[in-house]
């Protein structure tokens, strides 16, 4: 909805009366450049992480600024609010300085998992062997922690892999003091972005949250032909053509332009996207200046700067319309192994990076992703994925 996901995180925190927040970005200062101008998200402090050495790096960037009590959280905690809140509240209740949020998960072999005793904290295994791990409770990546951690973390600096430091000073720091652990409820959700597919939960939630009525700017351009309904935002100078049809919940961004008779629902469609005459896209999301012919597109994500060819088609449905598995890689006793992972759906179409270009009547298989900076010939029926900048 035309903000980067981290100006919902910053609003979260403030709406529960966090007033001191610090954003930890790398040497670049991108974070820091796109959220200069935006407004309504009050003070916030940067400070630069010099090297991509994981969250115990960003720890110790963070500290000098520190003291107390803090939260430390991912910037896709759109939905941090609530569980902020009920993190504060056990806290009080219970007089542990060390809150985590933890939610039931069906995969647990894939996070961090607890062993608890009640709401008492022990242990976080991370990733554990399936079918061994000691609770189906996934640490969510929201901490409550108190200056006395970084203490633990000094000590476990350089003695295991810099990806694990931060779970492993948490660890410490549970065994020596009163831990506790907020369960989420049943009905949580929750956010996650493990895999490029979780987009869409976030989608939904803040769909949910703030597209609630249908607005439409005084610039755009809409044919008389034209149907819009639901609750869909349509943003500044956007050109709606003959015969097409909009069904919310949508999010129509500045400067893009829908063609005759083409179908849009359940989109998000960033600032500058095009969809062509006889287009139908459903339940996908397009990044900025993303532009298709006709064809369909379900299911999906593209990344900005897309480009893609008349006649295209994502199947998003296996023929047995069983659970969709993608391909992808992962960190297996040390080693990068490729994998064929559950992506929990039963419709998922195609995932594509930034800047990629394919021809024209392609057929997208179930559950494919292709990099950034590809290139796929005319015609192609692509059954695997595409590592970035490859051509078939």
């Amino acid at each position: 909805m035309g903000r980067p996901l981290i100006c919902y995180t910053i609003e979260g925190l403030r709406a529960v009366g966090i007033k001191n927040i610090l954003v930890v970005q790398g040497p670049k200062r991108d974070i820091e450049q796109e959220l200069k101008d935006i407004p309504g998200l009050g003070d916030v402090k940067y400070v630069i992480q010099p090297e991509a050495n994981g969250m115990s790096g960003a720890m110790a960037a963070a500290k000098p600024y520190v003291s107390g009590q803090f939260f430390v959280l991912f910037a896709h905690a759109v939905d941090c609010s609530d569980v902020v809140k009920k993190m504060l509240e056990k806290s009080r209740q219970t007089g542990a300085k060390m809150v985590l949020a933890g939610q039931t998960t069906d995969s647990p072999w894939l996070y961090g998992v607890a062993r608890l005793e009640g709401d008492r904290l022990y242990e976080i295994v991370e990733k554990p062997t399936e079918g061994k791990e000691p609770s189906k409770i996934k640490i969510n990546g929201i901490y409550l922690l108190e200056s006395g951690y970084f203490d633990h973390l000094q000590k476990i600096l350089g003695t295991t892999h810099f990806n694990q430091e931060f779970e492993a000073a948490v660890l410490a720091y549970a065994k020596e003091n009163d831990s506790r652990i907020v369960v989420l409820d049943k009905d949580y959700k929750g956010i996650s972005l493990k895999y490029p597919w979780h987009l869409f939960g976030v989608q939904k939630y803040i769909f949910g949250k703030f597209l609630t009525k249908q607005s439409i700017a005084s610039s755009s351009r809409i044919a008389k032909s034209a149907v819009v309904s639901g609750d869909v935002h349509i943003g500044a100078n956007v050109q709606i053509h003959e015969g097409a049809v909009i069904k919310g919940p949508c999010y129509i961004g500045d400067d893009s332009v829908i063609g005759n008779n083409s179908i849009v629902r359940d989109c998000d469609l960033e600032n500058g996207a095009v969809v062509g005459a006889l287009c139908e896209t459903a339940r996908t999301i397009f990044q900025p200046g993303v532009h298709v012919h006709s064809g369909y597109f379900g299911d999906s994500i593209l990344d900005s700067g897309c480009r893609i060819g008349a006649g295209t088609v994502t199947a998003n449905a296996r023929l047995d319309r069983e659970e969709v598995k993608a391909q992808v890689k992962r960190e297996k006793d040390g080693e990068k192994k490729v994998e064929m992972v559950g992506t929990g759906l039963k419709s998922l179409g195609i995932i594509i990076g930034q800047n990629s270009k394919i021809g024209v009547n392609v057929s997208l298989m179930p559950g494919r992703m292709i990099g950034k900076s590809c290139r796929v010939a005319p015609g192609t029926v692509l059954m695997e994925n595409l590592q970035d900048g490859e051509a078939n």
